[in-house]
């Protein structure tokens, strides 16, 4: 099996099986991650099909100087949110009263684990960084480089988020004392 700098490599040179294998390699990662930031199905896929169009977009000529993972999360992340921005955008003020409305009618989705719930209370920089590092088994320092931001600072809202779950009564038990 070929690692990715030598599937790069044979890419820049114009072998379209290498990119082909870089795509099928890669595709159901940055679908969970569009789907994470997106919420929906057809969403997801459009991200995954502009973030390939993107790195085919980077030969020749790219130059892999990190993962894969943490070259594609920002693209990834990117092109989500900023869908997401533009729906929210064309979307009417009638419609948003109406979803927010029934959204409020609605009682707590009692299927939902706990462990979620508790998830969905983390701050947004936290959730974020622990599901980079234990949903999509990155190392806190491509995380790093993904989010462009200091190792240090990946460190601390790591800590903080487990220590969040940690005290929780709901999740408590997931962690050994």
């Amino acid at each position: 099996m070929k690692s990715d700098r030598e599937l790069v490599n044979l890419a820049n040179q114009g072998d379209p099986d290498a990119f082909e294998t870089l795509y099928y390699r890669y595709r159901d990662w940055v679908y969970r991650l569009a789907w994470r930031w997106t919420g929906n199905q057809a969403d997801a896929l459009d991200v995954l099909q502009e973030t390939f169009t993107y790195l085919l977009g980077k030969f020749p000529g790219f130059e892999l100087t990190a993962s894969m993972t943490t070259f594609l999360y920002p693209a990834v992340k990117h092109i989500s949110t900023t869908m997401c921005t533009k729906k929210r955008r064309f979307s009417s003020d009638n419609e948003d009263l109406s979803q927010l409305t029934t959204d409020q009618e609605k009682p707590i989705d009692q299927g939902r684990s706990e462990l979620a719930v508790v998830l969905s209370i983390l701050p947004d920089e936290q959730r974020e960084i622990l599901l980079m590092r234990f949903v999509d088994d990155m190392r806190l320092a491509e995380i790093a480089d993904a989010l462009d931001i200091p190792l240090s600072t990946i460190k601390s809202r790591l800590y903080h988020a487990l220590d969040i779950l940690r005290n929780d009564k709901r999740t408590r038990n997931y962690f050994l004392e």
